[in-house]
C-alpha cells in the first residue's frame, strides 16, 4: 500500500459549493431541470421522477448552482444527510438547491466514481451524521465536508476498485428492472382478463373468499437482537411492493397465526406518509435468510383464501388496482395516522370472474412470481457481496487487480 495517500476531501477538489433555491414562483412546469435532495438516493442514484423545473432565464442567473457533467452531489442536511449522487451528462443543463453541496474533483488526482463509492460507504455515512450533531435539523458545512478523510490509491488502482462496483451495481439495477417487467407483465395480464370487461360480470365482495388475520401488537421491550422479525410498515415500499429493509428483530412470544412466510399476501393497515401512499397497499413476502422466524406486526393483516375458488396471485393483483386503492382511502380515517377499517377488505366489492380463467391466470402469475424471487435472492446476494467488500477495498485490506 506504499502508492496510496491520504488526504482530506478538500484537497482533491477544484470547487466545493452548494446550490441556490429560486423563489418559489420561479418553478416552471418544464424546462430547466433542477435538482432538489430528495431526488438523490443512497444508492448513488440521482431520481429524475423528483425534480422541479425552472426556465432557461432562471438558470443562468443562478451560475453559482449550475452543474457539470462528473459533478458529485452530496446532501448537506436534514434527514438526506450523507447521500450522494454523480450527475451525469443526460441531466444536464441543471442545477441543484441549496442542501446539496457540489463537489467538483481534480481529476488528475481522483477519479469521480471511485470518490462517490467511498462516500457511499456506511462509516462515511455514519461518520457524517455524527459530525452534525443532535440537532433537530442536522446539518454540515463546507469545511466539514472538505475534512473527510480520504485514502486514495493510484488512478489505475481507482478505475479498477470502480469497476468492480459499477459493474455490481449494473447487475443489481438489471435484476430490478427485470423484476418490474415481470410485475407488469402480470398486473398487463389481469387487466385484460378481469378489469376491461368488468362491467359485463354481476357484483361480488371479497369477503366472501377470504379471511384477515390482524399482526401481533408489539412493545420495544421486545425489540431485541434475534434471529426472528417482525414485518412492518418500512417493508413497504411507497410505490408497491416488499421492502426487506423493514425487518425489526423481535424476541416476544410467537403466535403461529401471526407468522407469515415467502409469498404470503399481507396489507397496509396503518400509515403515517402524509399522501397515504402505504394505506391498502398489499405485498407478498420475501423472506430473509438472517431470520427463521418471520411476524407480521399489528399494523398489516394477512389475507388468506378461504377455498381454491381465489389464489394469493389473483388477489394480490386484484388489490393492486385503482379501485382497491381508492375503496381502502373511503374506508381509512384518522390526521396524523391513518387507520383502514377492519370491514374495507371484505367489503370491496368487485365484478365477479370466471374461475376457470382464475386458474390459468394464476399458473401464468407463479411463474411470473418464480423468476421474480430469483432475481431477488439475487440482487440480495450481490448487494451483500458489494457492502462487505466496499470496505475492504476501500481501505486496502483486499487489492483490486
Amino acid at each position: 500500500m506504499n502508492d496510496w495517500k491520504e488526504y482530506n476531501l478538500g484537497e482533491l477538489t477544484t470547487v466545493v459549493t452548494k446550490g441556490t433555491t429560486p423563489a418559489g414562483s420561479l418553478y416552471t412546469n418544464e424546462g430547466i431541470n433542477y435538482i432538489k435532495s430528495e431526488a438523490v438516493g443512497y444508492n448513488g442514484k440521482i431520481n429524475n421522477s423528483n425534480f422541479a423545473f425552472i426556465s432557461r432565464e432562471t438558470h443562468q442567473k443562478l451560475k453559482r448552482s449550475q452543474l457539470q457533467k462528473d459533478d458529485i452531489l452530496f446532501s448537506m442536511a436534514g434527514i438526506y444527510l450523507g447521500k450522494s449522487a454523480i450527475v451525469t451528462e443526460d441531466f444536464l443543463p441543471a442545477n441543484t438547491n441549496q442542501a446539496l453541496a457540489i463537489i467538483r474533483l481534480n481529476q488528475e488526482m481522483a477519479l469521480p466514481i471511485f470518490i462517490l463509492y467511498y462516500l457511499r460507504q456506511k462509516g462515511v455515512i455514519d461518520f457524517v451524521n455524527n459530525m452534525s450533531g443532535q440537532s433537530a435539523q442536522p446539518n454540515i458545512n463546507f469545511e466539514e465536508i472538505k475534512s473527510i478523510n480520504i485514502l486514495l490509491p493510484t488512478l489505475n488502482e481507482q478505475r479498477s476498485i470502480a469497476f468492480i462496483f459499477s459493474s455490481l451495481d449494473d447487475k443489481i439495477d438489471l435484476l430490478r428492472r427485470q423484476n418490474k417487467t415481470l410485475e407488469q407483465l402480470a398486473e398487463t395480464l389481469f387487466r385484460e382478463w378481469f378489469v376491461e370487461e368488468a362491467n359485463l360480470r354481476e357484483e361480488t365482495k371479497l369477503g366472501d373468499y377470504v379471511d384477515c388475520i390482524n399482526g401481533y401488537s408489539y412493545s420495544s421491550s421486545e425489540l431485541n437482537p434475534s434471529d426472528v422479525a417482525l414485518v412492518t410498515l418500512k417493508s413497504f415500499n411507497r410505490n408497491g411492493g416488499f421492502s426487506i429493509n423493514g425487518f425489526k428483530e423481535f424476541t416476544g412470544k410467537i403466535k403461529n397465526h401471526q407468522v407469515v412466510k415467502e409469498g404470503d399476501l399481507v396489507v397496509a393497515h396503518t400509515d403515517i406518509t402524509q399522501e397515504a401512499d402505504v394505506i391498502g397497499n398489499p405485498a407478498l413476502i420475501i423472506e430473509d435468510p438472517r431470520y427463521k422466524t418471520l411476524i407480521m406486526t399489528m399494523d398489516l393483516v394477512k389475507v388468506v383464501p378461504k377455498d381454491n375458488k381465489f389464489s394469493i396471485p389473483f388477489i394480490y393483483h386484484l388489490m393492486r388496482t385503482r379501485e382497491f386503492k381508492f375503496h381502502c382511502l373511503g374506508c381509512s380515517n384518522g390526521t396524523t395516522v391513518l387507520h383502514l377499517s377492519k370491514s374495507a377488505i371484505p367489503s370491496f366489492s368487485f365484478p365477479k370472474p370466471n374461475f376457470e380463467k382464475v386458474k390459468l391466470f394464476t399458473i401464468e402469475a407463479d411463474k411470473l412470481t418464480k423468476k421474480f424471487l430469483i432475481n431477488h435472492s439475487q440482487i440480495r446476494t450481490l448487494t451483500q457481496l458489494r457492502d462487505t467488500l466496499l470496505p475492504k477495498l476501500m481501505s486496502g485490506e483486499v487489492r483490486a487487480k
